[in-house]
C-alpha cells in the first residue's frame, strides 16, 4: 500500500483548506501515513486526521513516547545516538519517515529547515513531494532540483542563509544536481534493466 509522508513546519498551527482537501485526497485513496508528534504542523495534520476517523496513521517519534499523538494511532520508535533534544535526535525520525514513504506532502512557512530537509531527503531517494507554501496559499509539485530551487526562491535571504548554516543547503542542492546529471548520462535501456 502507498505510504505519504505528511509533515509542516511548527509555526504552522492551522491547515489551510487546500491542505485539508489534499489530505482527504489521501484518506480516499486509502493510503497510509506517517506523520511526526511536534507540535505546529504535526500535530494539527494528527487532529484533522482524527477528526476523519483515519486508521491507517503511523506516529514517528524518537524517545519513548510520543509528544504528541491525538488518534492513538501505532507508534514507530526510532533509534538514534544523537543527545535527546537536539536537532539531530528529532531529525531521525524525518529521516526514517522520508525512507519508509513513496510520497509526501510538506507544509512549508517558506522558512522552516525542517520541512525544507524533509523535501531535500524526498528528492534524494527520488521520492516526489508537493509542497505546500503556506503564506501563498500554492501547492509545488517538488520532482528535480529545478523544482526545488523555484520552490526555493520563495525563500527570504535571511531565511536563505540560515537554512545554508543549519542544513547546508548549497552542498545539499549541488549533491542533487550531480546525482541528476548522472542519472541523465547513463543509458536509458540500462535504467530499465534495474
Amino acid at each position: 500500500m502507498t505510504t505519504v509522508f505528511i509533515a509542516g513546519s511548527i509555526t504552522i498551527k492551522q491547515l489551510d483548506a487546500k491542505v485539508q482537501e489534499r489530505i482527504m485526497n489521501i484518506v480516499h485513496q486509502n493510503f497510509n501515513v506517517v506523520v511526526g508528534d511536534a507540535d505546529g504542523a504535526d500535530t494539527s495534520i494528527q487532529q484533522f486526521l482524527l477528526h476523519l476517523k483515519y486508521p491507517h496513521v503511523t506516529v514517528f517519534c524518537t524517545g519513548k513516547t510520543p509528544r504528541n499523538n491525538l488518534g492513538q494511532w501505532s507508534v514507530q520508535h526510532v533509534k538514534t545516538a544523537h543527545r535527546p533534544g537536539s536537532r539531530a535526535y528529532f531529525t531521525a525520525k524525518d529521516l526514517a519517515m522520508a525512507k519508509l514513504a513513496d510520497s509526501g506532502l510538506m507544509i512549508w512557512d517558506a522558512k522552516s529547515t525542517g520541512t525544507l530537509s524533509n523535501v531535500i531527503e524526498l528528492l534524494k531517494r527520488k521520492k516526489y513531494c508537493w509542497a505546500f507554501l503556506d503564506k501563498l496559499k500554492t501547492f509545488h509539485a517538488i520532482k528535480s532540483v529545478d523544482s526545488l530551487e523555484s520552490l526555493l526562491a520563495y525563500m527570504a535571504a535571511p531565511a536563505r542563509l540560515q537554512a545554508d548554516e543549519k542544513i547546508g543547503l548549497t552542498e545539499k542542492l549541488t549533491a542533487l544536481r550531480a546525482g541528476e546529471q548522472q542519472m541523465a548520462l547513463l543509458p536509458h535501456d540500462t535504467l530499465a534493466a534495474h
